[in-house]
């Protein structure tokens, strides 16, 4: 699937941190927690010898990204019990997580989330965070197809909702199929709150926007 998220700069990253969280809590699934961390110097730091390796990427701004949002991840884990663990990247991309977990990972310039659930309480889970910006003229007519369904009256982000949906539902389905997924093979229903795919699966969704975007998607055990 392509990939065209594109950063945005950010205030105090303390006091966005904790509002970006707070929205977190309130959109949090049943049996999902998810926790945020604004990217730092240093967080590259972060990564445990087996997550280094496993990451191919050799860029300090993705390393430091990868590394903070393992941070948030470790941080959902250290609250239900789980010391510090590695959460390596597998070679096709997703997150590989403690025996009994599930859980999502995702980053953009500034921002890095994760999302956790508990293997027989949640079947799968995706996250996506993006920039609370509308989505780019030439990006929208590629992801925004004829299949998706959007609010009347509209928004300047309802396009951009729809393009982090596809990318969390995305991460949330290809650890059962193992396809990939072009934007026409996901249907996206916002006012519904819901996602079909052409592999059937469906998928709830959930999502903030403020201070920026971050869409959650849930398949049901």
């Amino acid at each position: 699937m392509n990939r065209a998220g594109v950063g945005q700069g950010a205030g105090d990253p303390d006091a966005d941190e904790a509002a970006l969280q707070q929205a977190l809590d309130a959109m949090a699934s049943a049996g999902v927690a998810l926790a945020c961390r604004a990217i730092r110097a240093g967080d590259e730091a972060a990564l445990l010898p087996a997550e280094a390796v496993s990451i191919a990427s050799t860029r300090p701004d993705r390393r430091r990204a990868s590394g903070a949002a393992r941070l948030a991840a470790r941080d959902l884990l250290r609250a239900r019990g789980i010391g510090a663990c590695a959460i390596p990247r597998a070679p096709s991309g997703e997150p590989i997580w403690p025996e009994g977990w599930t859980g999502s990972l995702a980053h953009d310039r500034i921002w890095a989330v994760a999302a956790l659930g508990r293997v027989g309480e949640v079947g799968s889970l995706g996250i996506d965070v993006e920039p609370a910006e509308p989505l780019p003229d030439d990006i929208l007519a590629l992801v925004v197809r004829p299949d998706d369904r959007l609010p009347a009256p509209g928004s300047p982000l309802d396009a951009r909702l729809v393009f982090s949906a596809k990318e969390a539902v995305y991460k949330a389905t290809f650890p059962l199929h193992r396809r990939i997924l072009d934007y026409d093979d996901i249907a996206i229903d916002l006012p519904r709150g819901f996602a079909t795919t052409r592999t059937g699966h469906a998928a709830r969704l959930f999502h903030t926007s403020t201070p920026c975007i971050v869409t959650l998607a849930v398949v049901e055990p």
